[in-house]
């Protein structure tokens, strides 16, 4: 685990080769399911949005679903992938509140995992054949760390999906010189923790801060990338 938190850590591009200089936007993951109206119906459930159906009556049919502020889609359909219905494990969907993501699922009617975390630290075990979902511990994780804590569910095929909750990014996660939200709900959770944050540094100075606006963005911008945060 420590050689893999090393890499996530590191900027540099590994065995010495050269970054990449075309972007290449990940943008589609294939899901196998039997029933194809039966899995439409599910991931509108989901609240997510439709946006392809299309279908030649024939032989060939795909749909496709984009998660709330996601740049990545999903899609199914007849004949779009010869993987066994079921067979996709670990599908992460980041959340920056898993609490009330999860509340969410299960007010729209589906059924999720309690919020669990690692043991001790440690994502090994056997009772999940998957990255992270494994030796399950029940509750959040303790220190409320980022990427440590977990919720999981699974579609009617049995494909499995994880929410993870990132509230601080690792360095050379995102792109240092951008700075942006996928949702209200992710920018509004970003002002309270940097409210949150000035609080303590009003408290150290002693005084109130005027240029409060300026502190909150130089806080913003640092957690998202991933750079030491303002005290």
């Amino acid at each position: 685990m420590a050689n893999l938190t090393q890499e996530i850590r590191s900027n540099e591009p590994t065995n010495g080769a050269s970054a990449a200089r075309v972007d290449m936007k990940f943008e589609i993951v294939v899901i196998p399911v039997s029933d194809v109206d039966r899995a439409k119906e599910f991931y509108a459930k989901l609240g997510w949005r439709l946006d392809a159906d299309f279908d030649n009556d024939k032989d060939f049919r795909v749909i496709q679903f984009t998660p709330p502020g996601s740049g990545c889609s999903i899609i199914f359909g007849k004949n779009v992938t010869a993987a066994a219905p079921g067979s996709a494990q670990g599908l992460y969907l980041i959340v920056s509140d898993i609490e009330a993501a999860r509340k969410e699922l299960l007010d729209r009617g589906i059924q999720i995992s309690k919020v669990f975390h690692g043991a001790s630290g440690v994502y090994a075990g056997g009772d999940e054949p998957y990255l992270f979902g494994r030796n399950r511990v029940s509750g959040p994780d303790e220190q409320h760390g980022s990427y440590r804590s977990f919720a999981s569910f699974s579609d009617p095929d049995g494909n499995g999906w994880l929410f993870q909750e990132v509230t601080t990014r690792l360095p050379g996660r995102i792109d240092s010189t951008t700075t942006t939200f996928a949702s209200t709900g992710d920018l509004a959770s970003a002002l309270r923790r940097a409210e949150a944050a000035h609080g303590q540094h009003e408290k150290r100075t002693g005084q109130r801060d005027a240029n409060w606006p300026d502190w909150y963005a130089d806080y913003m911008v640092r957690e998202q990338s991933g750079k030491e945060l303002p005290q």
